[in-house]
């Protein structure tokens, strides 16, 4: 790709333009060349990515170099998170986060190791979604990482790669983390294994100082379905969040925690429509028909959405009671 010939004649048109010494006329060369979708053009946009002097040129061939994974364009990229410019560095990063081969993964790995933050996260991005088992141990090292945004993408890698081993780490994160995305983020790994041993963390994050924590704490721990969560679950019915309170809701509903019931049936009371009708949903789920009562009321809602939620609930209630 290092060949700047072909025999295209579409692109020896545009060269005279990719050469001109206005960066816009350049720009809106690499557009066209882009257009052609022709595997001849590539080495005219790295070579722009790489050394063109105006970073709106850079910056638009990252944009444009994202539906491609050859091995020199995954380098181009890569080199580009170091760029001076802070929007091609950026551009370079989404495009890197849009690759779908393990080959090209092989090429960023070296790079989630480099010395500036900003590259180690944005490789540690890129290869998440690649599930590429070589990142695994990458990833380990950078939860220890002095960049929270560096630690936050490592563990997405290891929640994605599903490392049982990685749970006690992602438990301290969980737990002690300066960050909130961080803890965020770790508190939502912890739902990989349906473990009792997350739960000590689990019930941590659901007392966490931010409510976003919380609020995945809730989501996690009713993914896990573990019956033991479910004291804690019903405190934070009381969230002072109510984005807590409906998660807190949903997960009770899946552990179908009937000592939930009279804390449930005060929230088909609450202010928020969409905390009522999560209400009502989980007490479908405990299908108890003491629940019936409150439920029936409930069927005067003023939203239709809860509504319609009241009748489901019914229908789940009376088919139990039957």
């Amino acid at each position: 790709m290092t060949d700047l010939t072909c025999d295209n004649p579409d692109i020896l048109d545009l060269q005279s333009r990719l050469d001109d010494p206005d960066a816009g006329v350049r720009r809106i060369a690499l557009i066209e060349l882009a257009d052609l979708e022709d595997p001849d053009g590539l080495p005219w946009l790295v070579r722009a990515l790489r050394s063109d002097p105006a970073p709106e040129v850079r910056g638009e061939a990252a944009r444009l170099l994202e539906a491609w994974e050859e091995p020199e364009v995954v380098s181009a990229l890569c080199a580009a998170l170091a760029d001076a410019d802070e929007s091609v560095r950026g551009a370079a990063a989404q495009s890197l986060s849009e690759l779908k081969s393990a080959e090209a993964g092989g090429v960023i790995l070296p790079w989630a190791e480099h010395p500036d933050a900003f590259v180690r996260a944005s490789a540690l991005r890129a290869l998440r979604e690649l599930r590429l088992a070589d990142a695994a141990p990458l990833a380990r090292r950078a939860l220890d990482d002095t960049d929270a945004f560096v630690r936050r993408e490592a563990v997405g890698i290891l929640g994605w790669l599903r490392q049982l081993d990685a749970l006690p780490a992602l438990a301290r994160l969980a737990s002690d983390d300066p960050d909130t995305e961080v803890r965020r983020a770790a508190t939502g790994a912890l739902g990989l294994a349906s473990d009792t041993a997350v739960l000590p963390a689990l019930r941590a994050a659901l007392r966490d100082r931010e409510w976003q924590v919380r609020e995945e704490a809730a989501t996690t721990l009713g993914k896990l379905g573990l019956a033991e969560a479910g004291p804690v679950l019903v405190e934070a019915l009381a969230d002072n969040y109510w984005q807590v309170r409906l998660r807190a809701a949903r997960a009770l509903g899946r552990l179908r925690f009937a000592a939930a019931l009279p804390a449930l049936v005060e929230l088909l009371g609450h202010a928020i429509s969409n905390l009522r009708k999560e209400a009502a949903l989980a007490l479908g789920e405990l299908a108890d028909p003491d629940a019936l009562p409150a439920l029936q009321a409930a069927e005067q809602d003023g939203d239709p959405e809860v509504r319609k939620a009241v009748r489901i609930a019914i229908a789940q209630v009376q088919g139990i009671a039957r």
